[in-house]
C-alpha cells in the first residue's frame, strides 16, 4: 500500500497536533510506503521531524513564492481562450452568487458547479494552459468585475474596484497552485485537513482515479473566517476570499470517499455544510499510553500549565487574565506557558508577554517556551489547561489526561468528547469562569487526584494509539479492497450528548461525474 498524505503549513516543517497525528500515522502503520505532500511557504522551510525509515518522499508545493515550479515566465497581455474561461465563469458564479444555506438546494447546486470548475481549470493546466497567469490576466479580472456586478446586483455593499479585483486574483492564484502541480501517484491520497490540501487528492482523482480520504482535526472553514477578522483588507475581497474557502470546503467534501472527523462536534459542522453522512465515520486521535506516564507528583505551590503552540486560536490571553483572577485568590500560584512560538506569532507572543506586564504577574506567569518532552510540561502542573477558540480533538488535552492530570478546557471543537467528567469544561473567552474552575481543582486535593485518575482510565479505554491507527488501516483496505460494514460505536460515557458516529461506508471505488474518470 503506498499512501500519499497532504499537508498545509504543518508536518514535516513545523510542530503542533496535526504535525504530531501525521507523524504518528507514519511510523505507527510501517508496512505501509508514504510519500508526504506539504504545502508550504515559499520552499525555504527545512523539517523539524526525522523522517521515518518508510517515509519515501517529502515533495514540498510553495504558495506564496515566485512562480510555481515548472510554470512559464511572465507574459504580458496572456489571452487564455475558451478552455480556460469556460470553466472560469462557472467558478466565478459559484464564488460570488450569494447562497442563502449551506443546505439549501441552491447552495448543494454551488457547491456542485464550484467542483466542476476546479476540474475544468485542472484540465486546462493539464493541458498545457498557464493556469497562473490565466487567473491574473486581464480577461479574468474582467470577468470578475461583471460577475460581481451581474449577480450582487441587489447588494448594497461597496462594489469591488479594479485593485479588489486585482488582490482577490492574486490571492486565488497562489491558493490554486496545487491543481498545477503533476497529480501524486498513490493507491490512497490522505488530506490531514480540508481547503487547500483537498486539491492535491482531487487532481489525483481525476488524473489516475485514486480515492481520497480527508481528515479535519478542526474545523478549516470556521478557522478561515476567524483569521480574516484579522485582515486588513477591503469587503469585496473578503467576501470572494471567504466565499472561496466556503465553495472549496464544501466541494472537498462532495468528492472525498471517505470522510474522517475527529470529533461528532466536527461531524455535524461537516454535515451542515453538504457533507455525505454515508461517507463519513468519527476517528478519534490517540496516544500512546506508555509514553505519557501518570504523573507520581505534585509540583510544590498550586501550578497551572499550560501546553501548546503560542497561537491567537489558543487564546492565551483569556488564560492570562483567569490566572490574575486565581492569583488574587490563591497568591503562591503559578502558570506556566509551554511551546513554542511560530515566526508568523511573534506579535501574539509579545502581546501575551505584554498582558502579563500590564496584570501584574510577571515572575507568577511565565512563557517558557519549547519543551524538549511535553511530558515534563503536563507533570509541572496541578491541572492543565487549554482555553482554546478552536479546536478539533486535542492532543494537548488527551496527553495531559494520561498523564493523570485534570483539566480546566473551553468547550470549542471535541474537547467536552475527549474530557468527558474528568475535568471542567466553561465557554470560550470567559475568564473567569476559567479561573473558577482552576480555584476548584487547585483548593480541593481529593478531588484533584481523583478527576486525575478517571482521566488516565478514560484514555486506555477509549484513546488510545493502537485503536486510532487499526481504524486508519480499516479506512485504507477499504478503498482498495471492501470490507464489511463496522458495527455503529456505542456513544463515549460522559458525552452521551455527543454521539459518536460511525456509519457504515462501501468500498468506495466508486465513479461520479465529478469525481474518477472510470
Amino acid at each position: 500500500m503506498r499512501i500519499a498524505l497532504v499537508s498545509e503549513g504543518t508536518y514535516p516543517y513545523a510542530m503542533g497536533g496535526v504535525s504530531v497525528w501525521c507523524e504518528q500515522l507514519i511510523r505507527g502503520i510501517p508496512e505501509y510506503r508514504w510519500e508526504v505532500v506539504a504545502l508550504t511557504v515559499d520552499g525555504s522551510e527545512r523539517p523539524v521531524f526525522v523522517p521515518p525509515d518508510n517515509l519515501d518522499r517529502v515533495r514540498p508545493i510553495p504558495l506564496w513564492g515566485g512562480k510555481p515550479a515548472g510554470a512559464r515566465p511572465a507574459r504580458t497581455g496572456y489571452r487564455p481562450g475558451p478552455a480556460f474561461t469556460e470553466s472560469y465563469e462557472v467558478f466565478l458564479r459559484a464564488l460570488i452568487t450569494p447562497v442563502e444555506s449551506t443546505n439549501s438546494v441552491q447552495g448543494n447546486v454551488s457547491r456542485s458547479l464550484f467542483l466542476l470548475a476546479l476540474r475544468g481549470l485542472f484540465e486546462y493546466a493539464a493541458d498545457g494552459g498557464d493556469l497562473s497567469a490565466a487567473l491574473v490576466s486581464n480577461d479574468a479580472l474582467t470577468m470578475t468585475l461583471d460577475a460581481w456586478r451581474e449577480l450582487r446586483v441587489e447588494e448594497n455593499g461597496p462594489v469591488p474596484t479594479v485593485a479588489d479585483a486585482i488582490q482577490a486574483a492574486w490571492l486565488i492564484e497562489h491558493m490554486l497552485r496545487p491543481l498545477s502541480a503533476p497529480p501524486v501517484r498513490a493507491d490512497v491520497v490522505h488530506s490531514s485537513m480540508n481547503g487547500l490540501s483537498t486539491l492535491v487528492g482531487m487532481a489525483a482523482k481525476w488524473a489516475h482515479g485514486t480515492p481520497l480520504v480527508m481528515s479535519e482535526h478542526g474545523i478549516y472553514l470556521r478557522e478561515r473566517y476567524i483569521a480574516y477578522l484579522a485582515e486588513d483588507a477591503s469587503h469585496a475581497v473578503r467576501v470572494l476570499a471567504l466565499s472561496f474557502f466556503r465553495s472549496l470546503a464544501g466541494a472537498a467534501y462532495l468528492i472525498t470517499d471517505v470522510l474522517a472527523p475527529h470529533s461528532a462536534y466536527n461531524r455535524r459542522w461537516q454535515l451542515h455544510n453538504g457533507a455525505d453522512p454515508d461517507r463519513m465515520w468519527t476517528m478519534y486521535n490517540g496516544v500512546e499510553p506508555a509514553e505519557f506516564p501518570a504523573a507520581t507528583s505534585e509540583p510544590e505551590v498550586p501550578t497551572i500549565s499550560f501546553m501548546g503552540r503560542i497561537d491567537p486560536l489558543k487564546d492565551l490571553h483569556t488564560l492570562i487574565r483567569a490566572f490574575a483572577v486565581v492569583r488574587k485568590e490563591m497568591p503562591e500560584a503559578r502558570l506556566r506557558i509551554f511551546g513554542g512560538t511560530p515566526a508568523v506569532n511573534r506579535i501574539y507572543h509579545e502581546s501575551c508577554e505584554q498582558l502579563i506586564a500590564e496584570l501584574g504577574l510577571t515572575g507568577a506567569a511565565v512563557l517558557e517556551g519549547r519543551v524538549a518532552n511535553a511530558v515534563d510540561a503536563y507533570h509541572a502542573g496541578s491541572l492543565v489547561a487549554l482555553t482554546s477558540i478552536s479546536e478539533g480533538f486535542p492532543y494537548t488535552v488527551v496527553e495531559a489526561m494520561a498523564c493523570g492530570r485534570p483539566t480546566v478546557c473551553t468547550n470549542v471543537g471535541g474537547v467536552a468528547e475527549a474530557v468527558g467528567d474528568t475535568g471542567f469544561v466553561v465557554a470560550p473567552r470567559d475568564h473567569v469562569a476559567v479561573a473558577e474552575a482552576c480555584l476548584k481543582l487547585l483548593r480541593d486535593d481529593e478531588l484533584r487526584l481523583r478527576l486525575g485518575y478517571a482521566a488516565r482510565a478514560r484514555v486506555l479505554e477509549h484513546f488510545t494509539l493502537s485503536q486510532s491507527l487499526q481504524m486508519y488501516r480499516n479506512v485504507y483496505e477499504g478503498l482498495v479492497t471492501p470490507l464489511p460494514a463496522p458495527e455503529p460505536a456505542a456513544p463515549l460515557p460522559g458525552a452521551s450528548h455527543l454521539p459518536v458516529l460511525r456509519p457504515a461506508y462501501p468500498g468506495l471505488r466508486h465513479s461520479r461525474v465529478y469525481g474518477s474518470r472510470r
